[in-house]
């Protein structure tokens, strides 16, 4: 028996190949489905079936793809309506896969079709559990991002949690292996561990939600506690992974499409596609297109960008590191941006050498930064508010990158001001986004707060008010 988890940081999801006796099961696989296939190839194996845990919505699962190219069939639990042709799994039902077992553990709660799969070895013994958006470790999966279905309410979800945790995981033997769908960064939960397996022993000992003297009341609270909004391209995953999508081959064809800087600019006009800049941010810096957005493949990528792009239909036009350019398309597929037109042959280089026009950002080092903010105190933290209320440079304003696009009149158009996030990468996305909207009078620090704090600018945490 073979089990490997083949985890992407970027999404932190986890997707898995499974193998026995030249029987193969993916679950939740991720969208570029040939690895799966090239892999099962070598090990002389068959893909026989495409497990999904749920209808994802923080990325577009490769489940119709890697069914067209293997004819295994797509296997989701109750209560899914697919629009294309899949088993839908009742409760308890077993999957023979060589000489082992899956078994289909309904779990509602995420969302109604949310389904685990119990894995059962070739001796009969409960070895490994699949979790998928139901248990993470450390963490449950958000009850809120399948309310609108229906009249359900995110405590009706949470209620079936509670009782999916209860009745259908937590009996299960202690030394039973966890694999859940995603980790650590994954919006689909609050605070999960930086691990990414463990027993389901030791989550009844650390995961909050998994207490066994906890009320359903006291999980429904504590569960839907302090939810951000979800990212508004998660109803648009949902979508697709539900009714199905474009070849990713297709996709990669013509988003990698080399175009010269003068057609580049003449398809950006035309099509009105967005230019993304997906260098790193110190180069983005040194010279970029104008009105171009920053979104550097080295940081939290896809994620940004289904934050921060409000359409997944939008045309772009990629400025990337040479070699990287599959990649970014690749990424963006992953998130559903499947409109990629093409990328600047040559990068930023080559535009520059065309003549072209070309924009800068002001940009100062953490030093040069404490130095003016002994008079200038317009500061903008871009940070989450957890990281702000944790601690913060005194008079800062808090406004969080997520939540950029709504808050832009918050900006002053007149007086300078700077902007900073945790490291760096988050601040240069701000402030493309701002100066893209024609707000030139930003200044950006690098190396962000981690190293304002090495210098004499004054810090504070958020003190809670006395309820006394």
């Amino acid at each position: 028996m073979i089990i490997e988890q083949i985890y992407t940081g970027c999404l932190a999801q986890g997707a898995y190949y499974i193998e026995s006796n030249g029987e193969v099961a993916i679950i939740d696989p991720l969208r570029e489905v040939q690895p799966y296939i090239d892999k099962a190839k070598e090990q002389n194996a068959t893909i026989k079936y495409i497990f999904e845990t749920h209808f994802h919505a923080d990325f577009v699962s490769g489940h119709v793809t890697l069914a067209q190219k293997t004819g295994a069939p797509i296997i989701y639990g109750p209560n899914a309506n697919p629009s294309f042709e899949a088993l839908i799994a009742k409760d308890g039902q077993e999957f023979k896969l060589g000489n082992i077992t899956i078994i289909a553990l309904h779990t509602p709660g995420h969302t109604m079709e949310s389904t685990t799969y119990l894995l059962r070895d070739e001796n009969g013994k409960d070895h490994a559990l699949f979790s998928g958006d139901t248990l993470f470790l450390g963490d449950v999966g958000r009850p809120d991002l399948a309310q609108k279905i229906g009249s359900i309410t995110v405590e009706d979800l949470a209620s079936h949690l509670f009782d999916s945790l209860r009745k259908k995981i937590m009996p299960l033997a202690d030394d039973i292996i966890v694999y859940p769908a995603h980790g650590a960064g994954s919006a689909c939960g609050k605070n999960m561990m930086k691990e990414t397996f463990d027993t389901l022993g030791n989550q009844k000992k650390v995961n909050y939600a998994l207490r066994a003297n906890m009320t359903k009341e006291e999980f429904i609270e504590e569960v839907t506690d302090g939810l951000l909004p979800p990212p508004s391209y998660f109803p648009d995953n949902v979508k697709l992974n539900k009714e199905g999508y474009d070849d990713v081959s297709n996709v990669i064809k013509r988003g990698t499409t080399a175009l010269s800087p003068t057609d580049f600019e003449a398809i950006a006009n035309q099509s009105g596609a967005l230019v993304l800049d997906v260098r790193h941010q110190s180069d983005f810096v040194k010279g970029h297109i104008p009105r171009s957005i920053f979104i550097g493949l080295d940081g939290g990528f896809a994620p940004w960008v289904g934050a921060l792009i409000a359409d997944i239909q939008q045309p772009i036009l990629l400025v990337a590191p040479e070699g990287r350019e599959e990649e970014a398309v690749i990424r963006l597929s992953r998130v559903g941006f499947d409109q990629t037109l093409g990328y600047l042959k040559g990068g930023f280089d080559a535009w520059k050498s065309a003549s072209k026009e070309y924009d800068t950002m002001s940009s100062v080092s953490a030093a040069t930064f404490a130095k003016a903010y002994l008079t200038h105190k317009n500061v903008f933290d871009v940070r989450r508010e957890s990281e702000f209320l944790s601690e913060h440079v005194i008079d800062a304003k808090n406004t969080p990158l997520s939540a950029l696009n709504s808050h832009l009149e918050d900006f002053p158009t007149n007086d300078s001001f700077y902007v900073h996030c945790a490291g760096g990468y988050r601040s240069v996305i701000a402030a493309s986004i701002l100066k893209s909207r024609g707000i030139h009078n930003l200044i950006n620090v690098e190396g962000g707060f981690k190293s304002i704090k090495e210098t004499e600018v004054p810090v504070s945490a958020y003190v809670c008010p006395s309820t006394l």
